[in-house]
């Protein structure tokens, strides 16, 4: 067998190593073509399973008519790289490779028949290793996570790769997934320019450079797989990072919301500081939950706003406003009129930054980094942004109705002074001002 160091490009090294160490579980490689991102997993699977006698790999797509060509003769050409053919029995009927040593499996199969992952079974070892191949036509991470669910059974060290072209919108729920912390997973991008050339061959290097010169975005996007942008998202200034308990101490302008959901739709409670000086907005508590009764919110919104601040609501739902107020939190409503939802988005989308802690509020963080406005018919972006997937971010538009009001009112008057002046009152009495 030959060095690895020799069948892995340089920029994957130090994931090697990481894997050496077990050092986490979720490996996410984003790059461009000729990365060579799919043959470093396939390598270090083969050699993992060879190194490994309880190990047993189940490897996907998300469409079970692509495996063939793809992970299968990825994996293939792995065995045969690492010069242990001799070793490796290949099935084409059913789709499968067995390490003939030990009789260990790597077994293929499609998402489009999750009834066939649930009923995986290995006669020795456990699923060790799962490879999600192109995980951007997967349908997002609730499918990922019953896959996971399904195979992530009876073994102690798992690892789990998931390889990709960045999609050329940042809101896509890939390029959103990867921004979120998690300490157990370990991302990774490389491109065509950190592999050797005569990989490649002087071909593969012409139509890169001819893509670089005529079309450098599609070049960007196809080759160093640089996430582009489609041009519809909506907001470009989100930032996901831990916002710690003693920063939380300092915050002194903190903004409540709710937007009420019952059945379908998700009840959104959150708790904000706005810094007015700085221009932006720290998202540090969420109270996102499906089929919640209002006295259940009142319980979990009584303890975490023990003073009783404010808090401003959705006003379509006064019966719910008032049960609460008997219950004796202070909650108005926000009146809503023409163009508000647009100036409430703008007002946002025109902060320096909206800070959002995703572990503490991950529902939150989704919804901000992949709303996107839709396209028509003729493929043109629709001028209306979408009314779905947007309840936290309707909670965070009314926790700050009366600076987005400000910021409304000034633009309409064309006027060019700063929206984000000071403004403090937070008094029940404002109400008739809140135009939502």
């Amino acid at each position: 067998m030959p060095k690895l160091s020799d069948v892995i490009a340089p920029s994957f090294k130090k994931i090697h190593n990481d894997l050496k160490k077990d050092g986490h579980t979720h490996y996410w490689l984003g790059g461009g073509r000729g990365s060579t991102k799919s043959s470093f997993v396939a390598i270090e699977i083969i050699f993992g399973i060879m190194n490994d006698p309880q190990a047993n790999a189940v490897s996907m797509r998300k469409v079970k008519d692509t495996l063939k060509d793809s992970v299968y003769e990825q994996l293939s050409w792995a065995i045969e790289m690492l010069g242990v053919d001799a070793y490796w029995h290949k099935s084409i009927s059913p789709l499968g490779l067995t390490y003939i040593p030990t009789g260990q499996k790597i077994i293929f199969r499609g998402a489009d028949n999750p009834k066939k992952i649930k009923s995986i079974k290995f006669s020795k070892g456990y699923c060790k290793f799962i490879w999600f191949e192109e995980i951007d036509e997967f349908n997002g991470m609730e499918e990922i996570r019953m896959i996971n669910q399904s195979l992530m059974r009876g073994g102690e060290k798992f690892t789990v790769f998931y390889s990709y072209n960045p999609p050329r919108s940042s809101n896509n729920w890939v390029n959103a997934e990867v921004k979120l912390t998690r300490d157990d997973r370990l991302f990774h991008h490389s491109n065509y320019l950190t592999v050797p050339r005569q990989w490649l061959g002087d071909q593969f290097i012409v139509e890169a450079e001819h893509l670089k010169e005529t079309k450098p975005m599609a070049y960007a996007h196809e080759y160093l797989g640089e996430v582009v942008g489609t041009g519809g998202e909506v907001f470009d200034n989100v930032q996901i990072r831990p916002i710690s308990d003693q920063e939380i101490s300092t915050f002194e302008n903190i903004k409540r919301g709710i937007d009420f959901g019952y059945a379908i739709d998700p009840f959104s409670y959150g708790v904000m500081h706005y810094d007015r000086k700085k221009k932006c907005l720290y998202i540090f508590h969420e109270f996102y939950k499906v089929g919640l009764s209002n006295y259940a919110a009142y319980e979990h919104i009584a303890i975490e706003n023990r003073d009783n601040a404010l808090i401003y609501a959705d006003s379509a739902e006064p019966k719910s406003i008032y049960e609460l107020a008997q219950y004796g939190l202070r909650v108005t409503g926000v009146k809503k009129g023409p163009d508000t939802v647009e100036y409430g988005i703008k007002f946002l989308q025109s902060l320096e930054a909206i800070i959002i802690d995703d572990k503490r509020c991950p529902e939150t963080a989704r919804e901000f980094l992949t709303y996107e406005l839709e396209k028509d018919a003729n493929g043109n972006f629709k001028a209306k942004y979408p009314d779905k997937n947007n309840h936290a971010i309707d909670m965070t538009r009314y926790a700050l109705n009366d600076e987005a009001i400000i910021y409304m009112e000034e633009q309409k008057k064309g006027r060019k002074q700063d929206p984000h002046w000071m403004f403090q009152s937070n008094e029940p009495e404002r109400s008739g001002y809140m135009i939502w």
